[in-house]
Parts: structure tokens; sequence; C-alpha cells
């Protein structure tokens, strides 16, 4: 109910500051440029795994699911324009990433779920306002992917071509409702959301997720982020408690060529009495080898106690992953990847060649990406 009051309160804010910003009736009369911005890209892959599975998946990843076949992970589109002080932006997506991120596609098993929603389309969709409050107080409404993660959707925005673990199984994807963003100092920026649920458009029950997203950086070279998300996800016929996951996010240019990052979570649900929980950390290296190209080498340890996340059976799994990744820019739109990887677990969670059921412990990969950019 606080929460519901919360929104309103914010929501009446954001309406009565709207006839200040059309005041000036002389720029009012004069049509205004159009601010509108269009891009996108085109996102496909080869992935080999060496323990030729028979069901021709990737066990434990969420885009680059597909194993010895071309894989088409998206394509997007994104119209936009800058608030000033109002704007908007909508990402229009297909592609077996964009059908995961829906729920239309368990990574898993490649079984599809259908689905008539229109919204299935729609990446992200929210309307932009900028409050004339201190420094300018940005509320977004609608559809927007998740403020948690240091890994994003689009593989572009990534070091890596393939997606940590912590990425695939201990944050959400994105979220239906508000957000307010603030920039407290220069360098410091706080952000509250305030969401339906986890991976969903319509809630499944009577009460509202918080997100609180804090960035600082105390120097130019540093940038530290922390993320908290908590609310019931369970429906209310279920008995659950709150769904709660934490985030540490620190990245630190070493020097002109050189760029660390580390990425910790946290995270515990509590269904009919019994505590789930799931953590890790992932730590990442990326060295500028020449104007066209870069190297990334990404390690990261993720345990899943009662397999609550990743639906492995055995007890209390842990995995580990190491990635080297090859970038190679040979014109400015394009993006090639080539990719090595292995993944490890504490028990047999991947299927090799003649089994359905899982029979080995580590997982390596060979990939090669590309990428357009629009």
């Amino acid at each position: 109910m606080k929460n519901m009051y919360l929104s309103a309160v914010i929501f009446a804010v954001f309406l009565f500051s709207i006839p200040a910003w059309g005041a000036d009736s002389t720029a009012a009369s004069t049509p205004a440029a159009s601010k509108i911005s269009w891009s996108g890209l085109v996102d496909v892959y080869y992935s080999r795994n060496f323990n030729s599975p028979s069901n021709q998946m990737n066990q434990l990843r969420n885009f680059d699911i597909y194993e010895n076949q071309f894989g088409f992970n998206l394509a997007k589109l994104t119209v936009q324009e800058q608030a000033q002080p109002l704007g908007f932006r909508v990402d229009l997506a297909i592609g077996t990433g964009n059908d995961i991120v829906q729920g239309l596609l368990n990574p898993s098993t490649g079984a599809a779920v259908p689905s008539t929603s229109t919204l299935n389309l729609v990446e992200q969709a929210y309307l932009t306002a900028i409050i004339p409050v201190g420094s300018g107080l940005t509320v977004d409404i609608g559809k927007f992917a998740t403020m948690m993660g240091y890994e994003v959707i689009e593989s572009n925005g990534n070091w890596n071509y393939s997606r940590s673990l912590l990425f695939a199984w201990s944050i959400p994807y994105y979220h239906m409702g508000m957000r307010l963003s603030y920039p407290i100092t220069s360098n410091f920026t706080a952000a509250l959301h305030i969401v339906n649920s986890w991976n969903t458009v319509i809630d499944n029950n009577s009460a509202k997720s918080i997100g609180l997203e804090l960035n600082y950086s105390p120097i130019a070279a540093t940038a530290i982020t922390l993320n908290g998300m908590s609310g019931f996800e369970q429906p209310d016929t279920v008995s659950s408690g709150k769904k709660d996951v934490g985030e540490l996010i620190v990245t630190q240019q070493i020097c002109n060529d050189i760029t660390l990052a580390m990425d910790a979570d946290y995270g515990q649900e509590s269904i009919n009495g019994l505590l789930n929980i799931w953590k890790g950390v992932a730590a990442y290296v990326r060295y500028n080898l020449d104007s066209k190209s870069d190297l990334a080498v990404r390690g990261e340890i993720y345990n899943d106690r009662n397999g609550y996340t990743t639906g492995v059976k055995f007890s209390n799994p842990t995995f580990q992953e190491v990635t080297a990744t090859y970038e190679y820019r040979p014109w400015d739109p394009i993006i090639v990847r080539f990719e090595a990887r292995d993944d490890f677990a504490n028990g047999n969670a991947f299927i090799s060649a003649g089994s359905m059921l899982p029979t080995n412990s580590s997982q390596p990969t060979f990939l090669v990406g590309v990428i357009m950019t629009f």
C-alpha cells in the first residue's frame, strides 16, 4: 500500500509540473526541428561446443545457446527523442536473444513458449520527462531494461560476446514501471525504481518491487555502482518472502589501454519455508591492442544453493567460467569477436554426445560473433 501511495504522489508532481514547461508562448509559436534519432544493430554468431552435446545446446548460457550451428541472436531498431524536457524511447527487437528476454524461449532446452502479445517485440518503450527541480529530476514511465548488471542485452555494449553467469541467472532483464533519477552532485547520481515485477509487464501479485541505484565516480578513472531490488515476486497464493538482490560494480581505468571491472551479486528468496540463495562475482580486464582491436578476459564464480536459478539438480551447485575474447573492428559499423570459453561445475551440469542427461563437469566452447550497428 505504501508503494501505491508513493507512486501516486510522484505521478501527481509529474502532472502538475507540465504547465510550467510550456509557459514560454514565444517558443511555443515556433515549430521546433525534429530531434528524433534512429539507431540499431544486427547480431549473429556461430558456436562450437567441444562436448558435442546431443541436444545441440550450450548449457547455462542465455543468448549463445545453439551449438554447432549459426545463430541469429538479435536485430534491433531504436527510435528516440532526448527529453528537452519531454522525450521518449522505443526499442523494437527480434531474434532468439529477445525471445529469451521476453520469456518466449527456454535457454536450457530451446523450447518455445507460445504468445501473441505485441509487447514481446518491444525491448523498451517509455516516456521521459525532466522536472525542473534542482538540477533536474528525470522521470521515465514504461517498459525499460533493468539497471542491474555490468553487462547488457546488446552484445556490442559488452567486452565479451557471451554473457556472464551473473547476467544469465542472478538478475532480471527488464521491468515495467517508473524510475526517477537525480544528479545529487556532479559525480554522484541516485535513481529510484518502482516496478511491477521481474521480467513481466503484468504483475502476478498486488505488491510492487522497489529498486535503488547509486552511481559514484570519485575520479574520472573510477566508477562505483550500488544496485538493489526488493519485492514479492511470487503470486499471492504462494507462501513466500521478498525476492532481494544486491549488487556492487566497480570499474577502474588503469591507463589508456587497460581497464578493469568487477561485478558482485547476492540474492535470496524464501518459498514455502525454503530459503534460496544465489551469489557470485565476476572479474574483467580489457586491453586495447590498437585502434581496431581489443582483448578481453573474464573470470567468475557463481553459487546457486538449491539450484534455484539455474535448475541444476545436484547438491549446492557452484559454477566457474573463464572467457577470452578477441575483438576486431575492420570497419566502423562492424564488430567481429572470436571467443574461447570454458565452464566448470562441482557436479555433472553439461550434456555430452550420446546422452540427453548431464554427464560432464566442464564445457569448452569456441564462438565467432559478428555485430553490425547503424
